[in-house]
């Protein structure tokens, strides 16, 4: 049986979640380019890159960029929109020359899908290998302690027109949230993620060789505290 982050992320994906657009790409793009001192020309890998908005951003700024993601659909909608070079491949094994890249990032919880979390360092010690020595890794991720706390658990939703019903709910362990989208003819998309702790994230990017220097808690450089909305965690590559 497939994962199921391998047939989620379609032409409906983008459907469901219209509202994502450009401005908060743009104001996490700024806030890592200062961070990290972007500068044009700068080789940047968008790893789970999606349709592009954050690898569209990187551009503006003047970044060489590429982008990196599992969805077909997805990929060819970056590349045919925003004319960078793509690249379909499964994060846990990238096929990028390695110590290649000034900057890689992971953005916007695309992280945490996997069923083992030595699948998820495997991911984390691939996306840091691209990295020069002395270059720059960088991840967004959801607040997992925050978010329990905000939990909608049923709320109703639209897609193409129609209405879905839309259920959120964590395992009993605490360790996984789960979203279920149901459409009116009966169809349901089911995301599930990880939720790692700041702390956790850290470790894991420190085990990879990425040690973590800057911790912000929302898009606009805020300190990262208990209740931030993100974790956006930045570091330089040994």
């Amino acid at each position: 049986m497939a994962d199921w982050f391998e047939e989620y992320f379609g032409e409906e994906y983008l459907l469901l979640y219209p509202h994502r657009d450009l401005e908060d790409a743009e104001r996490l793009v700024q806030l890592l380019g200062d961070t990290v001192g972007l500068a044009p020309g700068w080789r940047v890998l968008d790893v789970a890159c999606g349709s592009g908005r954050h690898a569209a951003a990187f551009k503006a700024r003047g970044g060489a960029v590429t982008g990196l993601d599992l969805s077909k659909h997805l990929l060819q909608r970056a590349h045919e929109s925003l004319e960078f070079p793509v690249i379909r491949s499964d994060v846990r094994c990238i096929p990028v020359r390695p110590r290649t890249m000034d900057l890689t990032v992971n953005l916007f919880t695309s992280f945490g899908y996997f069923d083992s979390d030595a699948a998820h360092a495997q991911a984390v010690a691939e996306m840091v290998a691209t990295v020069r020595h002395g270059g720059w890794f960088a991840l967004d991720f959801l607040n997992a302690v925050q978010l329990p706390k905000e939990l909608v658990p049923h709320e109703e939703g639209v897609l193409a027109g129609s209405p879905v019903r839309i259920d959120r709910w964590l395992d009993e362990g605490g360790e996984h949230v789960f979203k279920s989208i149901t459409t009116s003819d009966g169809r349901r998309f089911v995301e599930r993620v990880r939720l790692f702790t700041s702390e956790e994230l850290a470790l894991l990017l420190s085990a990879a060789g990425c040690a973590v220097s800057h911790r912000f808690g929302d898009y606009d450089g805020a300190p990262l505290a208990a209740d931030s909305p993100r974790v956006v965690l930045a570091g330089q590559v040994a």
